[in-house]
């Protein structure tokens, strides 16, 4: 073979090894951004209804929606990280199925339960958003024994614990205790941090009640205020707390007070779409810090 050829014929040789190894290094980064991404657990977002949830969806980028049973899950990207909105649909019941569901379906880094409430504090006003540092079930309540004609009196229902043991907690002395769920604190944390973000009202840390009764008894407010310890009540946030729980992943609750019966605060709508804008702070912050171990 001619020195030309040879020459020729070797760089020919060299080209195609070298195309090979570039091919094969794009495959595996490729792969590698495909192992990254599938990696990621999302954090999910919870809303109850439209207006508590699907202003946030459409911050989100890549959007698709899902859906299971009478559930949605609005599932994007935030600064390039999943994120899952959760329309969960109102009351206990829909929340903990949407929350479990949601867990086992998605695996996520945490969740996020927000959306709007009453006010238990005369201290807080219509838009100030209050952290669940706790939260905790107001309906789980055990009545007086009284005979028929003795009466109603639920200023003296004792709180009943239904996580206090496997057997009949109306029976159990040890669960006549209140069941607080604590907001975690690294989400609290990114809570804090952002909060002067937030112009319309003030932050604070506080306790959510959640139950499936809507209070309108100011003298039944004010009851719950002292005895739980609430500083507002919606409907959804223990059930999620409870769920989340069980599966140990992070949670926390943000809500706003879309009116307060204890100062004559007037029911405003517009307080959903400002909590979410809130949350979606709350929430770049949280997936920036988040080491995702």
């Amino acid at each position: 073979m001619r020195r030309k050829e040879f020459v020729k014929y070797g760089s020919m040789v060299i080209g195609v090894l070298l195309l090979l190894v570039l091919g094969a290094c794009q495959s595996s980064n490729s792969e590698s951004s495909a192992e990254t991404e599938a990696a990621q657990k999302p954090v999910i977002v919870q809303g109850p209804m439209p207006i508590e949830a699907e202003e946030f969806a459409q911050k989100l980028d890549d959007v698709k929606e899902e859906t299971s049973g009478s559930f949605v899950f609005y599932k994007g990207t935030l600064d390039g990280y999943p994120v899952i909105v959760t329309k969960t649909g109102k009351g206990m019941e829909n929340t903990a199925a949407a929350t479990a569901i949601a867990i086992e379906k998605y695996e996520p880094l945490a969740i996020i339960n927000q959306g709007t409430s009453g006010g238990h504090d005369a201290d807080l006003n219509v838009f100030d958003i209050v952290l669940g540092k706790r939260t905790v079930n107001i309906g789980s309540l055990k009545t007086a024994n009284k005979e028929e004609g003795e009466g109603i009196d639920p200023t003296i229902w004792k709180p009943m614990d239904l996580m206090a043991s496997e057997g009949s907690a109306g029976e159990d002395p040890d669960a006549e205790n209140i069941r607080y769920y604590d907001g975690n604190q690294e989400l609290l944390s990114s809570a804090n941090a952002v909060k002067d973000t937030y112009t319309k009202g003030k932050v604070v840390e506080g306790t959510i009640g959640s139950a499936d009764v809507w209070n309108n008894e100011v003298d039944r407010i004010n009851w719950f205020h002292e005895k739980f310890g609430t500083s507002v009540e919606e409907m959804e946030g223990a059930a999620a707390a409870q769920i989340a729980s069980a599966y140990d992943v992070p949670f926390l609750g943000i809500r706003v007070l879309s009116n307060n019966k204890v100062n004559d605060g007037q029911y405003n709508p517009d307080t959903a779409a400002a909590n979410q804008e809130y949350v979606y702070e709350v929430v770049k912050h949280y997936i920036s810090n988040s080491s995702n171990e």
